[in-house]
Formats: structure tokens, C-alpha cells, sequence
């Protein structure tokens, strides 16, 4: 078996592990960049429609989940978005802003591909790809030992860049958290995160027949409240109000073991006990009066749910101060997700206490690293994931 000798192997060629390779690269570090795919980076070629929404204009760590909420300043603070913008039109690549501050390029998302190939090839990084990663040791040196389908590779310092098990199609797998595991590096239970939500079947009876429709809330779930739409669909709910609460319906659990409930506020801005009683002496039917809100069929649907379709000059003080309350906070019990096939981040992860927040590298074991989706960090929808892979990438790159 043949054998070569890095300083630093990144295992992973996506997002992180290309930024994190690049730097290591720049910096005069031998480095072996190593994926299992045949197709480089697929998640930044697919992201944003195609266009790579490949940062936020506003980033704080209040944008992600952790099961530590303060172990991603110190990357975001060394390497923030402004830095990525920079680099970006450093390569000449345009780009403009959509809503909330997300960037996305004005042409292709493949421009963020060749743009960090080219940061690669500036720092001579070595790739091996697709390349199938066997076993990984260490030699009586601590040198890491991978024994690969292309040979044996050894170095100094080993990244593990491979990602979560969101979208398996394009080869999501759970490596990170087996090596993590090998080397005594605790996990904490991965999760489909920014995903749609699956409703009970008393619910989705009503609600399955409106697949299409979609309409502007405030989705709220521990912690986490959003304004956005969210969008009916066959299997329950979707849209980027339901995606962003999902990561805090799947982080939060109450003290029984089950989870809090989704509320959506299906008046956002406005106080449904006003709204209803201005209609006090409205002889409409309150599936029209909330039309005006909310998409026809929709309003119509979610008063058959709560039994409530009369006219609202006839329903009592107490019945309307009920439907006033489930108006602005909607309370949803989800059967579940749509799994990882729908999901576009994955929750959980490497835990951040075996981590340095500084250099990415594991307290007890110098040397190995973790970078990207594979830690216990989440964003929000919008661009943050990606500048987390580039500010944890950055972050290891500096130290492997």
C-alpha cells in the first residue's frame, strides 16, 4: 500500500472543508483535501435555487442553535460575513440581496464552487476524490493514519469536514459522528433541522385539501419566532415560517420528554380581540371576515377545524375571545418531520464542550478537529449555515 505524509488531511471537500483547506493551504500547510463524492460540493451547487444564498448581511451567534448558544462567537467574530463579502468580490462575483439580508450571486452558485477551488489551488492543496475513506488510527507517534481505496495518508492534524445526514441523495453520511464517537468525542442525537413539519391526521384531514396555499405568520416555538409565510402541503406544513421554527420544535423539549407546541399567529400585527370585535355586529360568516387575513379556502378550513363557521354576531363574548386567542397563537402539535430527505441543516452534531470555540480542535485529542455541520451548530434558514462553514472552516484552518 502506497503511503504520503501531509501536515494537515480535510476530510470533506464541501463548504467548510474547502474553506478550512484553503487557509491551511495559504498558510504553507501540506494539506490533502479527501470526499467520497463524485461530484464536488453538491450542497453549495444546489443551495439557494441555484444561486448560493451564501451569507447573511446580519450574522450574531442569536442566529444559531447550540446546545451551547455562545460557542460559535468567538469563529464568527474572527471571520464574519463582511469577510466572506469580501472574498466574493474579491473574485469578481456579483451578487444582491433578497429579503432579511440574504445574499444569494446574481448568476450561478457554481461561481462560489470555482471561487473556492481557486483559494484551494492558491494554497497547493492536494485532493483526492472521489476517494473511500476505511479506517482511521493513529500511529505511535499520534500521527493520524487514514487507510483509504487510494492508499494510505498520514499528517499532524486531521479535519473532519463531512457534513450531517440532511439530503442523503447527495451523499450525506454519518462519518463525522462515527470518528467523533472512535476517538471518544461525545455526540449529541442528530435531527432533521429546517424542515417541514408533518401534521396528526384530525388535522391534516382539514388541511391536506389546501396543498398550495400559503399565507404570511409569526411561527413561534422555544425561543424561536419568526415572520415569514408558511405553505400548506399534503403531508402538513412547509414554507420558510415552518422550516425556521422546526429547528426549535426539534431542540426544545418539555419536562415530560415530548415537545412544545408550533403556534402561528395567523394575524401577525394585528390583535385578533379587536379584529373580531369590530366585526361584533357583522352578520358575515366568520370564514369571510377572515378572508381578508387569510387565503379563502384556508379560513374556511381552519373554522370547520375549530368549529366555528357561524356568523359572528351570534357566537357569545366567551366564544370569540377563544377564537381571538388561537387567531394570534395557533398551538400545532406536529406528528413530525419530513426526515432528512427534506431537511436542509442537520441539528445536533460534535459537541461544542469537547471543542476549543477558538480553534475548532478537540480538547483532549490534538490534532483532530471539526468543522461545519457535523458540530452542534444549527443556523437559521437564510444564508447563516454556509457562513458558519466559512467561519468554522477559517477558525481550524488558522490552527491544523
Amino acid at each position: 500500500m502506497s503511503e504520503r505524509d501531509y501536515q494537515v488531511i480535510v476530510v470533506g471537500a464541501g463548504a467548510a472543508g474547502m474553506m478550512c483547506a484553503a487557509v491551511a493551504g495559504q498558510r504553507g500547510r501540506r494539506v490533502l483535501l479527501l470526499d467520497h463524492a463524485d461530484k464536488l460540493a453538491e450542497k453549495i451547487r444546489i443551495s439557494g435555487g441555484g444561486r448560493c444564498n451564501f451569507t447573511n448581511l446580519e450574522v450574531t451567534a442569536a442566529n444559531f442553535l447550540s446546545s451551547n448558544p455562545h460557542f460559535c462567537r468567538s469563529a464568527l467574530s474572527r471571520y464574519g460575513s463582511r469577510d466572506f463579502i469580501e472574498l466574493v468580490e474579491r473574485h469578481g462575483i456579483a451578487y444582491h440581496e433578497k429579503t432579511l439580508g440574504q445574499l444569494f450571486c446574481d448568476d450561478s452558485s457554481q461561481q462560489i464552487i470555482d471561487m473556492l477551488l481557486a483559494e484551494c489551488a492558491a494554497g497547493a492543496v492536494e485532493w483526492a476524490m472521489p476517494c473511500r475513506l476505511g479506517t482511521v488510527s493513529r500511529d505511535p507517534e499520534g500521527r493520524f493514519m487514514l487507510d483509504t481505496d487510494r492508499g494510505r495518508f498520514r499528517a499532524d492534524s486531521l479535519v473532519v469536514a463531512s457534513g450531517g445526514l440532511s439530503i442523503p441523495k447527495i451523499g450525506a453520511s454519518p462519518l463525522g459522528y462515527r470518528l467523533a464517537e472512535q476517538f471518544a468525542i461525545p455526540v449529541l442525537a442528530p435531527r432533521p433541522a429546517l424542515v417541514p413539519l408533518t401534521l396528526p391526521p384530525e388535522t391534516l384531514a382539514r388541511l391536506a385539501p389546501l396543498s398550495g396555499a400559503s399565507f404570511d405568520t409569526i411561527a413561534s416555538c422555544g425561543g424561536g419566532r419568526f415572520r415569514e409565510k408558511a405553505l400548506v402541503t399534503h403531508r402538513g406544513l412547509s414554507g420558510p415560517a415552518i422550516l425556521q421554527v422546526s429547528s426549535y420544535w426539534q431542540h426544545q423539549a418539555d419536562a415530560a420528554g415530548g415537545r412544545e407546541p408550533v403556534r402561528l399567529d395567523l394575524l401577525p400585527g394585528s390583535d385578533a380581540q379587536a379584529v373580531l370585535e369590530a366585526h361584533r355586529t357583522n352578520r358575515s360568516l366568520l370564514p369571510n371576515i377572515l378572508s381578508e387575513w387569510l387565503p379563502k379556502r384556508f379560513a374556511q378550513a381552519w373554522c370547520e377545524l375549530h368549529d366555528c363557521s357561524g356568523p359572528l354576531n351570534r357566537m357569545s363574548a366567551k366564544t370569540i375571545a377563544h377564537i381571538a386567542t388561537l387567531l394570534n397563537g395557533w398551538p400545532l402539535h406536529p406528528s413530525g418531520t419530513q426526515g432528512y430527505a427534506k431537511a436542509e441543516v442537520t441539528l445536533g452534531g460534535v459537541d461544542t464542550r469537547a471543542l476549543s470555540s477558538k480553534t475548532m480542535e478537540a480538547r483532549e485529542l490534538p490534532g483532530l478537529f471539526f468543522i461545519g455541520e457535523v458540530v452542534d451548530v444549527t443556523g437559521h434558514l437564510g444564508g447563516y449555515n454556509f457562513q458558519w462553514a466559512w467561519s468554522s472552516g477559517h477558525a481550524a484552518g488558522c490552527f491544523a
